[in-house]
C-alpha cells in the first residue's frame, strides 16, 4: 500500500470512529478562525461585560480556537466614565499604568488588528491588567487595557479567553 493510500486509509478510519463525516475534519483543520457577523453585544455577553450605554466606536471578533476561544470587545467612552466602568469589573489588583510601549513587535494570537486598531501593548500611556470578576467561571482569562484617544475620551480593550 502506498503512503498516499494508507494516509487515506488511517484518515477514514479516524473520521467512522469519531462519527465524523468528511465536512466535519475540513472544518477542524480551518481552527483558528474568526466568526462572522458577531456583534459586540453578543461577545460582551460572553464576556459578562456590560458595554456602558455612552459607548461608542463598538467593535468585535470571536475567535474559534482549537480548545478555548479568543474574545475581543473594543470601544470608546467618555474618560470621566472609565473609573466606574473599571469598577464593576472589580480588579483583584491595582490595574498597572505603562507610560511606554511594551513593543512594537507584538504578535498576539487575538489581535486588535482584527478590528482595525492598534495593538494595547504598542501603546504608550496604558492603563490595564487581568480582571475576571464578571467571568462567573465560564472564562479563562479577562484582560482590559483603556487607552486615552483624546483630552474627553478613552479607548477600552477587552481580551478574553473562553
Amino acid at each position: 500500500m502506498s503512503a498516499g493510500a494508507l494516509g487515506l486509509a488511517v484518515f477514514a478510519a479516524l473520521t467512522a470512529c469519531s462519527g465524523g463525516t468528511a465536512r466535519d475534519a475540513d472544518a477542524r483543520t480551518r481552527v483558528p478562525s474568526w466568526k462572522s457577523g458577531v456583534t459586540p453585544s453578543e461577545v460582551g455577553e460572553l464576556m459578562h461585560v456590560s458595554i456602558p450605554d455612552e459607548a461608542t466606536d463598538r467593535r468585535a471578533a470571536h475567535q474559534n480556537g482549537f480548545q478555548d476561544d479568543g474574545l475581543l470587545l473594543a470601544f470608546t467612552v467618555p474618560t470621566a466614565r472609565v473609573g466606574a466602568f473599571l469598577t464593576r469589573l472589580a480588579p483583584e489588583q491595582p490595574l498597572t499604568h505603562r507610560a511606554e510601549a511594551l513593543t512594537r513587535s507584538v504578535k498576539p494570537m487575538t489581535p486588535f488588528a482584527r478590528l482595525g486598531l492598534k495593538e494595547p501593548e504598542t501603546l504608550a500611556d496604558v492603563r490595564g491588567g487581568p480582571v475576571c470578576a464578571p467571568c462567573a467561571g465560564e472564562l479563562n482569562s479577562l484582560e482590559v487595557a483603556v487607552h486615552p484617544v483624546d483630552a474627553r475620551r478613552s479607548r477600552v480593550y477587552l481580551r478574553g479567553v473562553d
